[in-house]
């Protein structure tokens, strides 16, 4: 067995790696445990869009109800409406500070058709919406 003296005036050339791989594998653990973080877990989903409008602070007090039935047939207060008699008819009501509109729809109504009319009632100067549900039986 070779040993060395100290009369050998030489440095001593070999790196100690233990410290190295002990980061190296705690770093490689890190970046196992994290990664599946990174990836994206949500659905894609296609939502119909509609032209924003700023909403309004105000409270309404008058309630105007729009019912959607099975069929996507709007009916405003009981009298069935088409898309543009329906913006007509809250464009009149909207100037009245205490107005609000409740949206009734059928739950078998296609949501696209439900936001269609949200866009219609909030360009038309609807700022108060509010949907009308039934509790579970």
């Amino acid at each position: 067995m070779a040993m060395s003296n100290s009369s050998q005036s030489g440095m001593m050339s070999e790196i100690n790696v233990t410290p190295l791989v002990d980061v190296m594998l705690v770093l490689l653990v890190v970046f196992i445990v994290t990664a599946p973080l990174l990836t994206p877990q949500s659905l894609k989903v296609n939502v119909p869009t509609t032209k924003a409008v700023a909403a309004s602070d105000e409270k309404k007090l008058l309630p105007s109800h729009l019912v959607v039935d099975e069929k996507g047939n709007a009916l405003l207060d009981s009298v069935s409406v088409t898309d543009t008699q329906l913006a007509d008819i809250l464009k009149q009501k909207a100037v009245d500070p205490l107005f609000i509109m409740k949206i009734e729809a059928d739950k078998t109504v296609p949501y696209g058709r439900v936001a269609e009319l949200m866009a219609i009632a909030q360009h038309a100067g609807v700022t108060s919406l509010s949907f009308v549900t039934i509790s579970g039986r």
